[in-house]
């Protein structure tokens, strides 16, 4: 790597405040005396592109549907999947949807382009013809119905692809870049190799790149065309935790293909991707740079993305590389393609902040930085993308009278900025240019299309004729100084997302500084002795220990005392005593203690990973996963407590004061699994605690040790030793408890059988109250997809959803049902992706998929897959030691055939027909389990109808089914999969709790003082 100084920023600089960071970058995007000249040319440059925006009814037609209209966003929804879509049937209801809906006739006759009338007046007829009432001119094109419909949009879906990729395949791109119109640029070739989710995968995309060198270069290359490439589209596990991997090969491919472009003279040109593979990237790029026979070959490239806060040390970064191998390496400075789903990922993950800018004029100022930093490099060989008039003006007036650099805009977009500045001044320009079937594109297309449609983009402003020309071109670093360089206001920071509390804090995996120091703190941790026993009033109650073996390697991890009948009793007796003392403190005492256990809990993290990962078998992954959702809990039951657990005021007749209140039971038991042995244990007891009750808490019999720290932390915290009491135990332990008549309610999380049992333990005793029993239970879960769903997003929701954790998660996909048109390919890429997928120690940070919880557990299940072996479709190796399940999909015939849950890596498919969907829906109900469905559907109104029909608490539309979020996603069934409330949801405290009404007359003693005071 480089100098460094400069590493050591690249590696923490995207951490860093966004001040910080935008700040010391204005000075050098500021104009000086050229801003007069930069303006007179940036002014210029927009009425080229304003006349070329009026030059061709394509541009006309996109101009006048942006996307910040309902309709533009139907037609780019519509672009996306229509294509993908085999069957009429559901390709007819995808029309119906996007375009049934649109106001299409305010848009009639209102542009010049005679084309783009004609266009708006089609749309106007689809619309009759897809919209379920009647009409004169539905009547009258009756005939052609549907089909008719079909086939035009399919051919303007074409005809809009054909616009936006140059060609299908590289010859067709190269044909087509010989024509008059793109003569007078270059083009960099780019194979639209999105992430590869197989092996397969990478090696046709790998074929694709070299296919495209030797077309590019079979005739010496007289354009100068180059090639773009995408590492992650060359190895399905492009990632941090497989970078040994990973990277060796991606060197290897990528030290080849640069072999053959140089012997071609064909440019070489890394793209960037996510800020977290980043540092990954730049390992590539500096492996093959240095190859001693590459040494005087300039055609290796990369980008760099003005709007990370790395991008300017990144441009020092490729300099001093350049200078180390004495070459000039081509950057292509783009803005950024990923800001959104960045902005995303930031945020789910809890991170400590944005790796990126959030207000577009630090973007803008970040490019002008990096560009002066470029122009400046003699190692470096400037190529600036961009479609902003004010940034080519910009970057030509520093240039002067140099040529030694290009400008790059996207085929199909930016036509008629750089025309002139190629023809008459003598700049270069290249295409960058998509290429590949236009099935395969559309998922590109769309980013594209959103990338430079978006609302603050300079595309969609200088669309928009209520925009000034001042505005186009105020000067961002300007702009950007007088807001003080700031986070932009709308965009909280990750940890500020949820009102009233903060986020927990996550952990950057992907982040090899991050990873390595938490995987040597979780070591020390783990290296420590670990022991939990039963804790009655803050003692750790002696008596004869067993050890607490981890399930993959079967170590030994620590040991545990179980609980006695003695203990037990003693337990009861201490929280009955104590429950009324706790009840009577303020509400505001109670939450606070929950928020000081959340805090102990971060401060707590290496040991409480190292327990999850050694007792209870998680991966790095789940096992913080796991301990925010237990941090989430504390902090969100503590803001719920305050809200709702306030004495309410009632109206009434005059001289009566009537007040409703929520008061604890007494003494809650909550019986944890050992799936969540950390979230679920203390989601349960917090949320008791916190509305007034005294807890007798039971872990599952499996995961005592985090159970035991964890009710450690919380007597720290400030919950009463007396009130908090721990019961390690089997079931026997379980059944006494929930048989003693102190016990005044019950939260339980496990399976539907023991569920069922506890009810029945509870109504036994005739004399007894009635005790709430709140129980979560399991399902049979279902995923649905029809033929509309991207293949790619599909498999990777399926592999998370239904092997993460093993498949041990009560929201685990248990069936997949997949429409019969697409089963085919959909299963095949799974296939191939479960076969990427590492089953081992999850204290390997490769491990993907760890053991299942213990031997009976391994037993049942294997017994279960060594029934179904003439089914299996495909299955993976697995381990010969511990307790490993083999990952497995299993084909049924029909989805009566699965009749309970199978609570491991074990995935059922049902395939079914166009048509069939309501069925399908109904089917799953009538299992009687409804806990969450999954549906991957670019068709809104089939979400909107799953959702009407499926009896299920939680339904998840295009993305994974687990992982619910505590106060976004609350979670829990009904039926056979659990009595709700839902856990983490604004419903769920006041079932721990009893209500309370209160009514005084106020005029028992005498007069009416609210009426005696009223004055005429």
């Amino acid at each position: 790597m480089a100098a460094e100084g400069i590493e050591q920023r690249l590696r923490t600089l995207h951490r860093a405040a966004e001040p910080e960071v935008s700040l010391p970058l204005i000075e050098a995007a500021r104009l000086g005396p050229e801003r007069d000249a930069v303006l007179a040319r940036a002014s210029g440059l927009l009425g080229e592109l304003r006349a070329a925006e009026m030059d061709g009814w394509v541009n006309r037609f996109l101009q006048q549907y942006r996307l910040n209209t309902a309709e533009g966003k139907a037609l780019l929804s519509l672009a996306e999947a229509f294509l993908r879509v085999p069957d009429s049937e559901t390709a007819d209801l995808l029309i119906r949807d996007k375009l049934g809906e649109a106001e299409w006739q305010r848009f009639a006759g209102q542009s010049e382009s005679a084309l783009v009338n004609s266009a708006t007046w089609g749309l106007v007829i689809t619309r009759a013809l897809v919209k379920e009432e009647g009409g004169t001119l539905k009547r009258l094109i009756a005939r052609a119905g549907e089909p008719f419909v079909r086939t035009a949009v399919g051919a303007a879906m074409k005809l809009m692809a054909q616009i936006f990729v140059m060609g299908r395949t590289i010859d067709e791109a190269l044909k087509r870049a010989d024509e008059k119109d793109y003569r007078d640029f270059t083009a960099s070739f780019d194979m639209l190799g999105e992430a590869a989710r197989t092996r397969a995968d990478a090696d046709r995309y790998a074929e694709a790149y070299r296919h495209a060198l030797e077309a590019v270069g079979r005739q010496g290359n007289r354009r100068a065309h180059s090639i773009s490439v995408k590492l992650s589209a060359l190895h399905p596990r492009y990632e941090t935790a497989h970078a040994d991997q990973s990277l060796p090969h991606l060197k290897g491919v990528i030290a080849d293909l640069a072999r053959r472009a140089a012997a071609l003279n064909v440019g070489l040109t890394i793209d960037a991707e996510e800020q977290d593979r980043l540092l990954l990237s730049l390992d590539i790029i500096d492996s093959v740079a240095r190859l001693p026979d590459l040494k005087g070959w300039d055609g290796l490239g990369m980008a760099v993305q003005a709007y990370g806060k790395r991008a300017r040390p990144l441009v020092d970064w490729v300099e001093e590389l350049g200078a180390a191998t004495g070459r000039r390496l081509q950057v292509r400075l783009v803005k950024g393609a990923y800001w959104d789903s960045e902005i995303k990922r930031a945020q789910e993950l809890g991170l400590s902040g944005y790796p990126l800018f959030t207000r577009k004029p630090a973007t803008d100022v970040s490019y002008l930085a990096c560009a002066k930093a470029m122009l400046a490099s003699p190692h470096i060989y400037p190529a600036f993308a961009s479609h902003n008039a004010l940034t080519v003006a910009t970057i030509a007036e520093w240039a002067g009278a140099r040529r030694d650099f290009e400008f790059q805009r996207l085929h199909g977009m930016g036509a008629g900025l750089y025309e002139r500045m190629v023809r008459e001044d003598g700049y270069s320009c290249r295409l960058y240019a998509p290429v590949g079937g236009h099935r395969d594109l559309l998922a590109y297309l769309v980013r594209r299309l959103l990338e430079n449609g978006a609302n603050s983009s300079f595309v969609h402003q200088l669309a928009d004729s209520s925009v000034t020309e001042a505005e186009l071109l105020a000067d961002p670093a300007e702009k950007l100084g007088a807001v003080g360089a700031t986070q932009h206001p709308a965009i909280p920071s990750p940890a500020d997302i949820f009102p009233g509390r903060r986020n927990s804090a996550g952990h950057d995996l992907a982040d090899e500084a991050t990873l390595s120091s938490l995987e040597q703190a979780i070591a020390t941790a783990l290296a420590q002795p670990h022991h939990a026993a039963p804790i009655i009033a803050g003692r750790s109650c002696e008596g004869t220990s067993r050890p607490v073996l981890n399930p993959a390697t079967g170590a030994t991890v620590g040991h545990v005392i179980e609980a006695t009948a003695d203990h037990v009793q003693e337990a009861l007796s201490a929280a009955d005593a104590a429950a009324p003392r706790w009840a009577a403190e303020p509400v505001e005492a109670r939450a606070a203690a929950l928020e000081r256990l959340a805090d102990l809990l971060e401060s707590d993290t290496p040991a409480l990973l190292a327990l999850l990962q050694a007792e209870a078998g998680k991966t790095l992954g789940d096992a913080v996963a796991d301990l925010r959702e237990a941090v989430d809990f504390c902090r969100y039951y503590a803001v719920e407590a305050r809200r709702q657990f306030q004495t309410i005021q009632l109206p009434g007749p005059t001289g009566e004061a009537n007040s409703l209140e929520l008061k604890g039971r007494g003494v809650f038991l909550t019986i944890a699994p050992w799936n969540f042995p950390l979230a679920i244990f203390l989601g349960q007891t917090v949320a008791a605690l916190v509305a007034g009750n005294a807890v007798a808490a039971k872990p599952a019999p499996q995961t005592p040790l985090v159970a035991a720290r964890a009710v450690r932390l919380a007597h720290q915290a400030g919950i009463p030793a007396d009130v908090l009491h721990l019961l390690p135990g089997a079931g026997d332990i379980g059944a006494q408890l929930v048989g003693d008549r102190r016990v005044a309610g019950v939260a339980f999380t496990g399976s539907t059988r023991t569920a069922r049992s506890i009810a029945r333990h509870l109504l036994d005793d005739d004399s007894r109250p009635i005790v709430p029993l709140i129980a979560e239970t399991g399902g049979l879960n279902a995923m649905i997809v029809d033929s509309t769903a991207l293949p790619e997003q599909v498999v990777q929701d399926v592999i998370t959803s239904a092997f993460r954790s093993a498949g041990q998660r009560c929201s685990a996909l248990r069936l997949l049902l997949v429409q019969q048109e697409v089963a085919g390919p959909i299963l095949e890429m799974l296939k191939g992706a479960m076969d990427t997928l590492v089953v081992g120690d999850p204290a390997d940070r490769r491990t993907d998929i760890g053991p299942v919880i213990d031997a009976a557990a391994r037993e049942r299940l294997t017994t279960y897959l060594g029934r179904q072996a003439g089914r299996i479709l495909h299955q993976l190796d697995v381990p010969s030691a511990g307790h490993f399940v083999p990952p497995s999909i299993v084909r049924l015939d029909s989805v009566e055939e699965l009749t309970e849950e199978w609570f491991g890596p074990v995935l059922h498919v049902v395939t079914w027909g166009s048509g069939d969907l309501e069925r399908v829906v109904e089917q799953v109900n009538a299992s009687g389990y409804g806990l969450t469905m999954g549906l991957h559907s670019r068709i809104q109104g089939v979400a909107a109808g799953v959702a009407r029909l499926a009896r299920v608490g939680n339904l998840y539309v295009n993305r994974a089914m687990i992982g619910a979020v505590v106060g976004a996603q609350p979670f829990g069934g009904e039926g056979l999969s659990g009595t709700g409330p839902k856990a983490g949801g604004p419903h769920y405290l006041p079932r721990f709790a009893v209500e309370r009404a209160i009514s005084i007359d106020t005029t028992s003693s005498g007069g009416n003082a609210s009426l005696l005071s009223i004055e005429d």
